[in-house]
Order: C-alpha cells, then structure tokens, then sequence
C-alpha cells in the first residue's frame, strides 16, 4: 500500500466507522438525506479520488479508488458516493470541470440539441438529492443541471434511492472522450464490485464476532465444527471478491477499457458470493439477523440490490461467453491464460 492509499485508508475507513451509525442508515432508508456526512465526503476528498491534483483532485488511480469503494461497501455508507465518483472520472476524460455537490449517473435513453439535453433515466441512484446528472451520448459525456428535472420517486431492496428521472432541455456541457460504447454500464460494473467486495468482507467480520459471541450448550457456536466450516467458506468468498475485484481495478489502471474481461469476471465472482455469503451470515446469526433491528440485514440487503445494477452476473457470464464463441476454439486457452 502505497502512501496515497494509506491516506485514503485512514480517511474513509476513520470518517464512515465512526458517522455511519444504525440511526444514521435508518433515517436515511426513511428518506432524509445525510448532508452533514456527505459535506464531511466532499471535504475529505473522496468524491474527487481519480481527479487529477491540477483540478482539485487527488490525482489517484483506480486501484486508489477501489479502497474508497469497498469501504462505502463495508459500512453500507448510505451516499451516492460510489456514483459521484464514478460520474466525476467520467467528466475528467472528457475535460470538463468537475462541480462541487452531488452529482449521479444517468443512464438512459437521451437526446442533445444545441446544449440541452432530454429524456429519462430509469433507477438512478440518489437523483431525488442531485443537483447534476451525468450521461454518455454518442460518444460524448453530457454534465447535465437536474434543475427542473420531473422526478418520479423510487427505492431498491436496500431502501437506496433510485428514481426515475425525466429532462425536457436541461442546460447541459458535453464533451467527447475516449470511452466505449457501454462506459456506463461497464465502469457502473466495476463500482458496484468494489461496493460488494466490501460488504461480502463485513458479512465475514460481523458473523465472525457473533458466532464468538453467541452461546449454546455451553460454548460459543463459533467453537463447532459445523459452523467453522460455514465461516470458512463465507471468509473465503469474501477474500476471494477482495482480490479479484483489486486485480480488476489494477487491470484498468493498466490497459483502460481493455479491461473489460476483469471487470466482468470480478462482477460475475461477486455476485455468485452474494448468494453464498448472505445465505451462511443469517444462518449463522439465526433469528436476530433477519430482525430490523440487527445491522446484518443493512449489508444483505444492499448486496442483493447492487449484484442486479449495471448488469447481472448472469448478464456479464453471458456477454463473455459471446465472446469466446466469436473468438473460435483455438483463441480460448490463449486469451484465458493472457490473464
């Protein structure tokens, strides 16, 4: 880890440990925005990671930013965090200036005539709180006001804000970058696998220290066999998502959208442990997990709402697996072990 990343490590892990509280989540699930903490984001930086240093960024890289993701995941921060940090890389290749507050992601069917720009994103996350949107069109990246936007209430299973979004001429800057075709979707992929690799770590850690605390017959439960062997395997796929979703984010550091393959690879590998994972958690914790009132169920539900966005693991499974087909026989051992 270098010296940026320990920064990053200390900064998100201390604020978000200590202001994501159970109050905190709860209130934000009932519908009210935490301003204060997202102030405390913005202020620490960590909207802008993979900003350069020239514009107010801290100049990182996407191995930078994966610290930053996986620990939204890990203390199921309820801010569009992940999305504004994606939606502010997206503005740097384009060179447009990246705004202060926040700004989410549009995906969506969109037009652009002369700098306003219309139509409607379905599931966009926190839209309800934006002052700005970002779109790709055509190639271009769009920085587009959400004020005076038609905005249709809506939630996930995680209680996450995800509206419905409709723009008639919204003043908007756009610029062409060097993207592909399904940058959202593909970037989009690669945030909510480093979300879920931290969750997937969290369920790992709580049932650890529940199955050291919960007794029966005597002994703490984490003490039989049977229940070892289920930590085990919940610990594995967590570490497991941990680096596969590390390599992914090394891997567009390295060779941009050429990455596709790892970001598909780490999106299907997560979402496959979120079922395996979630399933061990609350048969470990029993009853209480399922109850309101414990924090398993922030984490669980969270995962099961992000494996569905930006494409599903059976989604990217069957986008490779078009691939290869097209590839022919004799390109598979050659382009698997190229990874």
């Amino acid at each position: 880890m270098n010296e940026l990343q320990t920064i990053l490590s200390d900064s998100v892990d201390g604020l978000l440990s200590e202001r994501v509280t159970k109050v905190l989540v709860q209130k934000a699930e009932e519908g009210e925005f935490p301003a204060t903490l997202w102030n405390e984001v913005e202020a620490n930086g960590l909207t802008r990671v993979l900003v350069p240093e020239e514009q107010g960024g801290a100049g990182g890289t996407w191995a930078d930013a994966a610290i930053v993701l996986k620990a939204a995941g890990e203390h199921v921060a309820p801010l569009p965090l992940a999305e504004a940090l994606l939606a502010n890389w997206f503005l740097t290749q384009a060179g447009i200036e990246v705004p202060d507050g926040v700004t989410t992601l549009l995906d969506g069917d969109f037009t652009l005539e002369g700098g306003k720009l219309s139509g409607e994103a379905k599931n966009v996350p926190w839209g309800r709180d934006a002052a700005r949107g970002v779109a790709i069109v055509k190639g271009q990246v769009i920085l587009a006001s959400l004020d005076g936007a038609a905005i249709e209430p809506g939630i996930n299973v995680a209680r996450e804000p995800r509206d419905c979004v409709t723009l008639k001429g919204a003043t908007a800057t756009a610029k062409k970058a060097a993207l592909p075709g399904n940058a959202m979707n593909l970037y989009g992929a690669l945030i909510r696998a480093c979300q879920m690799a931290g969750a997937l770590g969290y369920l790992s850690t709580q049932s650890v220290a529940y199955a050291n605390e919960r007794t029966q017959f005597g002994k703490p439960i984490g003490k039989f066999q049977a229940i070892q062997q289920q930590l085990a395997v919940l610990s594995t796929q967590a570490a497991a998502c941990g680096v596969i979703t590390d390599h992914a984010c090394a891997q567009v550091d390295k060779r941009g959208a050429d990455a596709a393959f790892e970001i598909a690879a780490a999106k299907i590998r997560v979402d496959d442990a979120s079922s395996v994972a979630t399933s061990i958690a609350h048969q470990v914790h029993g009853a209480i997990g399922f109850t309101y009132e414990h924090g398993l169920h922030f984490a669980t539900r969270r995962l099961w709402s992000w494996r569905a966005e930006f494409g599903a693991g059976r989604d990217w499974a069957e986008t490779l697996g078009r691939e290869t087909i097209a590839a022919g026989a004799d390109a598979l051992w050659p382009h698997v072990t190229a990874r």
